[in-house]
């Protein structure tokens, strides 16, 4: 199995790589930073609202993965399974083409329905096909790559992914509404059409299912024993739970700048090309030390991030300032999405690694989803800066949750090793 993994390590490497940067090229022309947000305060102008945004897609994505992975641990191969799902989280952005197209024969309500309809779709869809294919990455990728394989791919979605941002940027400043959302959504779904293509490429061998898969009862005993008995992933967990919660700012940054300090759409573009770019640079370097060095560092140094960007948000005194904002978001969103996903693969055995998946985030689910609301709520009661001050807050105490109180894998290892050489 593993000379057959190792076979075709490369080829499932390029491919792969492809198929992330071509998802983030989509993304890039449908941002969930600005183009999704600034699409929605067209028809609304609550905060909340567009708080959701950035909700939904989270939300959609962790929650089914505990409830998927009694299914997936019983899969002797993920592809099949990846590709029948993740094609309802691609299809949907060619519906909200057609809906920002026709918003103005829907009216704003119905087209604020519709589009938030599809947005669900969209977020479901990748929570179906998540753990799935976490565990196909984890499966084809060799242990001793993962980190830097996650760190590549999310540079590749970045790096087409601000192109595609700044060229949405043009777009929405050159066209007008409808017309230059529809746009934008409908590249977006042209480039999930071509990401589609390279993940169908991927060559997974089958593999031995080493356990019996117990039932509903007795999986759902096994959830409740790795969690009161896997102190180190219980902890990590709590740290990744703060760490969303931090995050919650990250999705007004560009409104607040456009809204009340005068951003210009097209700097928006641009803004959100650096956040893109950042992530380019930020996603290999940290993957790489996470794989030559150690990852628990990798960690907290994203927690700091967090409320770097936050306090600078905060306390701005002038635009060009929130260009460093979205480099700190930037780091802070490559630890929590890249390195975290490699340190999850580390929990557990791996005949129990679906449910370990599912667990580090569908328990994160319920955080992902009230975030933004609560950040979406102090700004409509108190003003953006409430949102932000609170979110600084919240990421110390996840930087003090990860630094002394969450041991990795690794570090449990290295513990370990030590304690047998003494």
């Amino acid at each position: 199995m593993d000379n057959e993994i190792r076979k075709h390590f490369r080829f499932n490497f390029w491919v792969n790589l492809l198929d992330g940067g071509f998802f983030g090229f989509a993304f890039g022309f449908a941002s969930l930073s600005t183009v999704l947000p600034l699409y929605i305060a067209t028809m609304s102008d609550s905060a909340l609202l567009v708080g959701l945004v950035p909700a939904i897609h989270t939300v959609g994505w962790q929650l089914p993965q505990l409830f998927t992975a009694q299914k997936v641990q019983a899969l002797n191969r993920f592809k099949p399974w990846v590709l029948f799902m993740t094609v309802h989280e691609r299809i949907p952005f060619l519906f909200l083409s057609l809906i920002a197209w026709f918003s103005p024969l829907l009216g704003k309500s119905t087209a604020l329905w519709l589009s938030f309809i599809a947005l669900t779709w969209q977020g479901l869809g990748g929570g179906f096909t998540a753990n799935a294919w976490q565990n196909m990455i984890g499966k084809i990728i060799p242990p001793e790559y993962r980190a830097t394989f996650f760190g590549l791919q999310s540079a590749a979605a970045n790096l087409l992914g601000s192109a595609g941002a700044a060229i949405a940027g043009l777009i929405l400043e050159r066209l007008v509404f409808p017309g230059n959302f529809a746009l934008c959504f409908l590249l977006a779904s042209m480039m999930m059409g071509l990401s589609f293509f390279f993940i169908s490429l991927t060559r997974e061998p089958p593999h031995t299912i080493e356990a019996p898969i117990p039932d509903s009862k007795a999986f759902w005993s096994e959830v409740r024993a790795i969690l009161k008995q896997d102190k180190s992933f219980t902890w990590f967990l709590v740290g990744r739970i703060i760490f969303q919660f931090s995050m919650m700012a990250f999705a007004f940054y560009s409104v607040y700048a456009v809204q009340e300090r005068g951003l210009g759409k097209f700097e928006a573009g641009i803004m959100t090309s650096v956040l893109f770019i950042t992530q380019v640079i930020a996603n290999p370097l940290l993957g790489w030390l996470a794989d030559r060095w150690k990852r628990q560092p990798v960690l907290e140094l994203g927690a700091l991030a967090v409320v770097l960007s936050a306090l600078l948000a905060w306390l701005a005194p002038s635009l060009t300032w929130f260009y460093l904002v979205m480099i700190l978001t930037g780091i802070a969103n490559t630890v929590f999405w890249a390195i975290g996903l490699a340190i999850t693969l580390e929990f557990g055995p791996e005949a129990q690694r679906p449910t370990y998946v599912g667990l580090a985030n569908t328990l994160i689910a319920p955080a992902a989803a009230l975030s933004p609301l609560v950040g979406g709520w102090l700004a409509d009661q108190f003003g953006y800066p409430a949102t932000f001050a609170a979110s600084a807050f919240l990421g110390l105490g996840a930087l003090s949750v990860l630094h002394f109180f969450v041991r990795s894998p690794e570090r449990e290892r290295q513990t370990s090793v030590s304690a047998t050489s003494g």
